[in-house]
């Protein structure tokens, strides 16, 4: 990467390979990332499962280890796009594509996850930072993710028909000194929600978030559904995922 003019890191390709096709970015050099094994794997040691960035989704999906420690993850990788985006899509890419209807950043949101780069370690809270812009610097690539195992969790979302994308999705995550709720597809990038997170840490019930909305202004419009919908599933979508909790 040192050495190119302008060079692009390839994980799985699935938002590269379309601005290629479409001649709408023109990197001088690709670096894949495929056969870098330490990019690869999952682990959990105190509390903490760890996940590497080269990880596929369907990897997630059918891994026993975060079965075992977050279900809840599994679930939301099961439930990206199809079976081929599943296998070749990587967690290090959703997270550092951090696109507003991406699925991963709720979890990491949810959970309180760290990331990992190649130069530091970045807290979830202060790496979705608007659409499609993390915090990562020139050439700085996302090397692990690592979530807190909780209490109980849970992702739930309202998919788009065709693409899978969520209209409003939200993701709980309920720990034992509280509760963080995260949305995704609702506004430009991932956001939480601390109404709900209050309500729910005195009352872990889907009726204590009953009413709660949020604020239709800076939400995302467009041709799939409008902001005061997307405001609307929110709620929906928040209530499902507390009860999913169990």
């Amino acid at each position: 990467m040192a050495k190119a003019t302008d060079g692009r890191y390839l994980a799985g390709g699935h938002a590269l390979l379309p601005l290629l096709k479409h001649r709408l970015d023109h990197p001088s050099d690709l670096i894949d990332l495929g056969a870098i094994a330490e990019l690869k794997g999952m682990a959990v040691a105190g509390g903490m499962l760890t996940i590497g960035a080269m990880t596929t989704h369907a990897e997630v999906t059918n891994s026993d280890v975060v079965r075992a420690s977050i279900p809840a993850l599994a679930d939301l990788a099961a439930g990206i796009g199809d079976p081929q985006v599943r296998n070749r899509a990587t967690l290090g890419g959703s997270v550092a594509g951090s696109g507003p209807t991406a699925d991963y950043p709720a979890a990491l949101l949810g959970l309180g996850a760290t990331i990992h780069t190649d130069r530091r370690q970045i807290e979830a809270d202060d790496f979705f930072i608007g659409t499609s812009k993390p915090v990562l610097g020139k050439g700085e690539i996302v090397i692990a993710v690592a979530f807190p195992v909780p209490e109980k969790a849970a992702y739930v979302k309202f998919p788009g028909l065709a693409s899978r994308y969520p209209l409003a999705g939200v993701f709980v995550g309920k720990f034992l000194n509280g509760v963080r709720v995260a949305v995704t597809g609702a506004g430009p990038c991932v956001f939480r929600h601390p109404d709900m997170e209050r309500a729910l840490a005195t009352d872990f019930a889907p009726g204590a978030i009953e009413g709660l909305r949020i604020p239709v202004a800076g939400l995302r419009s467009d041709l799939h559904a409008s902001a005061e919908y997307r405001a609307h599933l929110v709620g929906v979508v928040a209530r499902r995922a507390v009860a999913a909790c169990g």
